[in-house]
């Protein structure tokens, strides 16, 4: 069984700085892609940052410059550091992966439970 555990939202002013984490665990064989989505209140899921599955790293727009996204390949992890944060990135954040578990000649994408970021202005 794999899963991916998000940990690092909450509450935060405006200007204000948090750092996400997302663990993958389980039996995993390997790990493709990893990134971060996020879905505001009456909004669609749309894409915050991620690595593709060459090792590039994508940005939304509205993120670059104040949110970078790095990983642990040896922790299974991938961080999403944020920095200047405005109340538009009030959401709750998504960890996804694409994962080959052991024993399984496919890849499956993986989502998180979310973690709520709040930032007040």
């Amino acid at each position: 069984q794999v899963q991916l555990v998000e940990s690092g939202g909450g509450l935060v002013q405006a200007g204000g700085s948090l750092r996400l984490a997302c663990a993958a665990s389980g039996s995993i064989f390997s790990i493709n892609a990893m990134g971060w989505y996020r879905q505001a209140p009456g909004k669609q899921r749309e894409l915050v940052a991620a690595f593709t599955s060459g090792g590039r790293k994508n940005y939304a727009d509205s993120v670059k410059g104040r949110f970078n996204i790095s990983r642990d390949d040896a922790k299974n992890t991938v961080y999403l550091q944020m920095i200047s944060l405005k109340p538009e990135d009030t959401a709750v954040y998504y960890c996804n992966a694409d994962i080959q578990p052991r024993g399984l000649h496919q890849v499956l994408r993986y989502w998180g439970q979310g973690t709520q970021v709040t930032v007040s202005s």
